[in-house]
């Protein structure tokens, strides 16, 4: 969701400096883009460590997501082409999840702005034992759809989902956007999502197997 379907980075990162300003600790663009795509309690540990701030991780992730929630019920910061696309493959039957690291009571208000059958399932942060670059969210996605990952195509835009997409046995389509994204043997690379469809994202991917 974040980084493909909507652009919150810039929200997360923003929040992030505005908890080191309150708490008197210190942050980076670098240490910022070090979490993009990761679990969120694992960016709590990693912002407790390198921001040095006196907050536990749970109590870092709630302060996180109330701030970004926040900003997005002020505005949601849709990129290019992916209410598009999703809006196509729903019109062809293909069904489709959504596999992310954030936690429901941030995707709550995004999916507010989208069809109720959009998504067959929503696999949240809080839902998997083990987030990105662990298989696990991709294979319960596809688990929940009733299909197998090896016929699932995962959008990612962090090498970390894309990591934790082929573990699973999906073929990626990788959109890098606020970081690279590595070569892989079963990952295809596209600049935007702006233009694709059922019939053209079908034909990158049958290439790519």
């Amino acid at each position: 969701m974040d980084g493909t379907l909507v652009d919150t980075e810039p929200y997360w990162i923003e929040t992030e400096y505005a908890m080191a300003a309150k708490y008197g600790g210190t942050w980076s663009q670098e240490h910022a883009l070090n979490l993009v795509g990761n679990a969120l309690l694992d960016s709590g540990v990693y912002i407790r460590e390198h921001m040095g701030i006196d907050r536990t991780p749970q109590e870092i992730v709630d302060e996180l997501l109330d701030g970004v929630v926040e900003r997005v019920r002020r505005e949601v910061p849709w990129r290019p082409g992916g209410r598009e696309l999703l809006a196509d493959l729903r019109a062809h039957d293909v069904p489709c999840a959504l596999v992310t690291m954030s936690w429901m009571r941030f995707v709550e208000p995004i999916l507010e702005h989208l069809p109720q059958d959009t998504f067959g399932t929503v696999v949240t942060g809080d839902r998997v034992e083990f987030g990105k670059p662990h298989p696990e969210p991709y294979l319960k996605a596809a688990a929940d759809l009733g299909v197998e990952p090896g016929k699932c195509v995962a959008v990612e835009d962090s090498n970390t989902g894309a990591k934790s997409a082929e573990s699973a046995g999906c073929l990626v389509l990788c959109v890098p956007n606020h970081v690279p994204i590595l070569e892989g043997q079963r990952r295809v690379f596209v600049e935007t999502l702006a233009g694709l469809d059922t019939a053209s994202l079908t034909a990158l991917t049958d290439r790519a197997l």
